[in-house]
């Protein structure tokens, strides 16, 4: 018998091909997916150029050249800040380069902060003493101010939670459905609730126990701050990785297709990790792009660890992400259990 039989390789590519390309609604969503992706990047980020820094500004009308020449430097976003202890607090976690504060716009000298462990808020500064004008004087920033790594944590081990929780129940479930295995387990008496729960639960176990080992064993090497409780840290993120299951689970519902559960859970998790603040601050982008991110459970989780590593805050203090999280899960849970099928017919 021959190793390697080119009629059945040839047989066999055609077969899954067919495959494929009958499943309407896989084939469409493969053909849309790409389409929508460059047209939501097209909205978001539409424009002659990303800026390379991103300078906030405090002062009684909108910022503009008029009240100093490092206005009209290119390639910087400025936008407008309301409270100077916010804006302050934003220059200390990274999330700006650099603060401005008018008085008023008469010419008055200007104010700034700058993070010293910010190699681009070191920058932004340069550029602001060469523009000329008023000397702007040096302030401290309210809080210890931090590195960037000690901000991107939350975001990175956030991220890796979000695909373990989306892919390990949306796609193995269908994976279940498709091979048959729900509907033997169907012949038993093992209720929908019941088969759903023991799969979250299962996932829980997991992420949690892999993202708290990758905690630590970064932390040994890292010495990341720790301004709040531990004890904190781990039930928001239980709260979190619930959530993120959850909706997984509601993807998986229903879809008979594997091509489609990726399609819909790719769907989900690109634009959350783009949009929820895990690797670059929201700040200053339009309105309706801040709206879409608060939508996402991934922005309050990360946006709530970063408060309680970096800012002290506790789980009491937490009480609107903790409430969009736990609201997120009931959700996903009730329409997931109710619309759930035990076979793709």
């Amino acid at each position: 018998m021959a190793i390697f039989s080119f009629q059945r390789f040839r047989a066999a590519t055609i077969a899954r091909s067919l495959e494929f390309l009958r499943d309407r609604s896989a084939l469409a969503w493969n053909l849309m997916f790409p389409v929508l992706m460059v047209l939501g990047f097209a909205a978001i980020f539409s424009g002659p150029g990303q800026p390379v820094f991103k300078v906030a500004v405090i002062a009684p009308a909108e910022p503009s050249p008029a009240m100093h020449p490092f206005l009209a430097t290119p390639h910087i976003q400025f936008y407008r800040e309301d409270t100077l202890e916010a804006a302050t607090r934003k220059v200390a976690r990274h999330r700006i380069d650099l603060l401005l504060e008018f008085a008023d716009a008469t010419g008055a000298r200007p104010r700034y902060w700058v993070n010293p462990e910010s190699a681009k808020g070191m920058l932004a500064e340069r550029l602001l003493l060469a523009a000329g004008g008023p000397a702007p004087e040096k302030q401290q920033a309210t809080g210890k101010a931090i590195r960037y790594v000690d901000w991107a944590l939350p975001g990175i081990l956030g991220v890796n939670l979000m695909f373990s929780c989306l892919w390990g129940v949306g796609y193995v479930i269908v994976r279940y459905r498709k091979s048959g295995h729900l509907k033997r387990l169907n012949a038993t008496p093992l209720r929908a609730l019941e088969f759903v729960s023991a799969q979250i639960v299962s996932r829980l176990a997991l992420v949690m126990t892999t993202t708290t080992l990758m905690f630590v064993g970064c932390d040994l090497f890292m010495h990341f701050p720790m301004e709040g409780s531990y004890l904190d840290l781990f039930v928001l993120t239980l709260f979190g990785a619930l959530s993120l299951t959850s909706m997984g689970l509601l993807v998986a519902a229903r879809v008979g297709s594997e091509e489609i559960s990726g399609g819909l859970l790719n769907f989900i998790s690109t634009p959350m990790m783009i949009l929820s603040g895990a690797f670059f601050s929201l700040d200053g982008s339009p309105r309706w792009v801040q709206a879409t991110a608060d939508v996402f459970p991934l922005t309050h989780l990360l946006s709530a660890a970063r408060s309680i590593m970096l800012d002290g805050a506790s789980l009491l203090d937490l009480g609107g992400p903790l409430l969009m999280l736990l609201g997120t899960t009931a959700a996903c849970m009730a329409f997931g259990s109710l619309l759930f099928k035990w076979t793709s017919d």
